[in-house]
């Protein structure tokens, strides 16, 4: 590398001056001639037989061009949507199928059931709810853990007691052998809320089809086009996936929800198919929230076991996993795989072990949300360390630090090879920055108002790779400019300034000469996509590897153009050139050379590259808390955070305090709830499900002290979701701090004013009941 990346520049974004100027291109914006409209009739049953429906009337309403059931996807040999998730449960794993239109009965509100395509979209919904379904509502459950009861209503007969799989991971005997050694144990049962996604762009997509090659084209908010093609194509459609271009243009954020095939995406291709036009659908925002993956929605017991010094021995994880009514694509893997990377945390804890219970229920299918599985394993960890110090009366940073790994490299219990870190000196500088010496006047402030404070401490582990390898090429165009082609996309972390930073550092050009080339299958010819803050490790490694290449088929045409031996030149600073002589030639006229006599100097390559790195933090919040009402306020934040090298600082804390925002919403606000009884989604708009907005958000504090990982060629850890993995058990600590002195000892997330409230009545009947 021709200069360190050890000292990244903060550029602003170059992507952001069409954003900001309206030019940004978006599904729903772009143009599509002669462009029919297609509407999803969805059920408004969580559970139920459809007896029979007729399409006759939508069929023959002004406008409509097609009307599709279930029954016209069978005789075209449409395939089920696939999961794809490989994991080693106990038996194996049970997918149900899952077609895209509902086939005999529906299993959640939102489940499809017919799609309607008009000349408008008017026309389309007005043809949809004229659509008369027959249904026979049959018994619903919601609750996973209820789901498991005996007599609990059954979804699918082939999954006997509602049980996908049983998972487990770890040295049972180990942990038992931990607890029986103890000196003290402590446990907790938790509840990991359901939370939506909810990007600021909802699904869209467009379909074409070429009725004389017959390929297809699809252009869709998403996240990972290659996997998407490939389902499509290889499970769905039946065909071979080189006549399937999927395409992403500029996406308004995605979560992870964004990655996968959904039935919409089915329904386009097959209506285009049918119609000889462009198909479009975008989803209204209640859609968004009957239709697109949820994430979390766990129930765990746990239990950890301590000696006499506090040195932690064993920890034992039991979840029941809420998997919706069927299994998305990637969904069984954030409950088993992913979590069982992170279980304990940064903490050097020798005995580990964890069992998943993957369970149907009448809800909408959960999936990948930022983090996937690490945020539940850190909440899991660092919600009992908390409550080991409160009940062995030790001050909880002090536990931590005593626990924390301090030796590298070190293998965890779970098998992870964590190379590098400086766990406790984060912890040292967390605590400064946070001014926790200053805490007690700040209480006693509030206190004199009548108010609750709260100080909350709490560490992070990501284990950050996703998918392993990648593919990454550079080109040398005609114009002069470099195209950098990745594997992976952006849907709003910046991708197209960081990735000219690091070939700008590279190769010695200007950041202008080079433009990103992402998300289109046409001119990517492979990549594993954006998913488990792996883009700038993944394809960052591959695009050095690319450099390296083109540098060196550059050379020997340098080397023939300076009439000199090859091993006598450097590169540096864009040229190629003999130490201490003045020939010298630069990389992109070497290039136009290369052109000229009908050669070319672009390389591609496939990474092999599956090493994972460790992202880690230690984060600090205060709260304070109206005990009259149960309002809380979320009043400071601060983190120290280690990514390794820093391509790009400010792109770094963007991300980071993005994550954190929505960590925060989940410990204070965000929950998809449904009704016990009838699994009726009671939050499927803005008005019931409530996001963080700037006024419930303090100044986010992100300190970064970083240790570079030998892992990949740039020394970078993960940043996408970090924030998301390390908010919610700081701020639910400092809410039970500042609720500990009435006798508060547990609360779930989210910590709303009503639940705070009702915490607070019950302590406080408690405490009257015992006086008496």
């Amino acid at each position: 590398m021709q200069k360190s990346l050890e000292q990244g520049q903060s550029r602003r974004r170059v992507e952001d001056g069409r954003f900001l100027n309206g030019a940004g291109r978006y599904v729903d914006d772009m143009q599509a001639d002669g462009a029919l409209h297609g509407v999803v009739l969805r059920s408004p049953h969580a559970h139920a037989r459809i007896i029979g429906f007729d399409l006759s009337e939508a069929a023959a309403m002004p406008g409509v061009r097609l009307v599709l059931s279930a029954a016209d996807l069978r005789a075209e040999g449409i395939g089920d949507l696939p999961c794809v998730a490989a994991v080693a449960t106990v038996a194996p794993i049970i997918i149900p199928s899952r077609p895209a239109l509902a086939d005999g009965i529906v299993r959640h509100v939102g489940d499809p059931v017919a799609f309607v395509v008009a000349d408008t979209a008017a026309q389309a919904r007005d043809a949809a709810e004229a659509i008369a379904v027959d249904y026979e509502a049959l018994p619903a459950v919601a609750d996973a853990a209820a789901a498991l009861a005996p007599d609990a209503p059954q979804l699918w007969p082939e999954a006997p007691g509602n049980l996908s799989y049983l998972f487990r991971k770890g040295d049972r005997a180990a942990v038992e052998a931990g607890f029986a050694a103890a000196h003290a144990t402590v446990s907790l049962a938790l509840v990991n809320n359901r939370v939506a996604a909810a990007p600021i762009e909802a699904r869209a997509a467009i379909a074409y089809h070429d009725a004389a090659s017959g390929d297809f084209l699809l252009e869709l908010t998403g996240q990972g086009v290659h996997g998407i093609r490939d389902q499509l194509a290889q499970h769905i459609l039946r065909i071979p996936p080189q006549r399937l271009t999927v395409m992403a243009p500029d996406v308004g954020g995605g979560f992870g929800a964004k990655n996968f095939v959904y039935p919409e995406y089915v329904l386009l291709l097959v209506a285009a198919r049918r119609l000889a036009r462009p198909v479009r659908w975008s989803s209204s925002r209640t859609e968004d929230f009957l239709s697109s993956a949820h994430g979390r929605d766990n129930r765990t017991e746990a239990r950890m076991a301590l000696d006499a010094e506090g040195r932690i021995l064993a920890l034992d994880v039991r979840t029941i996993a809420n998997l919706g009514a069927y299994l998305s694509p990637s969904g069984p893997g954030s409950s088993t795989n992913a979590p069982g990377t992170a279980m304990g945390g940064f903490y050097a804890i020798p005995a580990v072990c964890m069992e998943v219970r993957g369970v149907f229920t009448n809800t909408v299918p959960i999936d990948a949300y930022r983090g996937a599985g690490k945020p539940e394993a850190n909440y899991v960890t660092e919600r009992l360390i908390d409550l080991a110090a409160r009940q062995t009366r030790r001050d909880p940073a002090a536990l931590r630090r005593l626990n924390l790994i301090a030796d590298f490299p070190y293998r965890s219990a779970m098998g992870m090879a964590i190379d590098c870190g400086n766990a406790k000196g984060n912890l040292a500088a967390v605590l400064d920055a946070a001014d926790q010496a200053g805490f007690a006047a700040r209480r006693a402030a509030a206190e004199a108002q009548g108010k609750l404070r709260g100080f909350g401490l709490a560490c992070f582990l990501e284990t950050a790779r996703g998918a392993p390898g990648e593919w990454a090429a550079v080109r040398f165009e005609a114009d002069g400019q470099v195209a950098l082609a990745t594997g992976t996309q952006s849907n709003g972390q910046g991708h197209e300034t960081s990735f000219p930073q690091i070939a700008a550092d590279y190769l010695g050009l200007p950041h202008a000469a080079f433009r990103l080339v992402q998300a289109d299958t046409r001119s990517v010819a492979r990549g594993k996509g954006h998913g488990g803050a792996r883009s700038l490790h993944m394809a960052g490694a591959a695009l050095v590897q690319a450099m390296d290449a083109a540098i060196a088929k550059a050379k020997r045409l340098a080397a023939q153009l300076l009439q000199t031996e090859e091993a006598s030149l450097e590169f540096r600073d864009g040229r190629f050139g003999v130490p201490g002589e003045t020939r010298d030639i630069g990389l992109l006229d070497v290039a136009r050379a290369a052109a000229e006599a009908g050669e070319s100097i672009d390389a591609e390559i496939d990474s092999p590259l599956d090493l994972i790195t460790f992202p880690n933090g230690c984060h600090v919040a205060e709260v304070e808390i109206d005990p009259e009402t149960g309002l809380v306020r979320l009043l400071r934040y601060t983190a120290v955070d280690d990514y390794g090298t820093l391509v790009n600082p400010m792109l770094t804390r963007g991300q980071v305090q993005g994550g954190l925002a929505q960590g925060i919403g989940q410990a204070l606000l965000e929950e998809v709830t449904y009704d016990a009884d009838s699994a009726q989604p009671l939050a499927a708009s803005f008005q019931d499900y409530c996001l963080p907005r700037a006024e419930d958000l303090p100044d986010l504090a992100v300190t970064f002290a970083g240790v570079p990982t030998a892992s990949n060629p740039l020394g970078v850890k993960g940043s996408g979701q970090a924030g998301c993995i390390g908010a919610p058990q700081t701020v639910m600590h400092a809410v039970l701090d500042a609720l500990a002195p009435l006798g508060v000892r547990t609360l779930d997330m989210p910590a709303t004013p009503a639940k705070v409230w009702a915490a607070i009545q019950a302590a406080r009947a408690g405490e009257h009941r015992s006086s008496r």
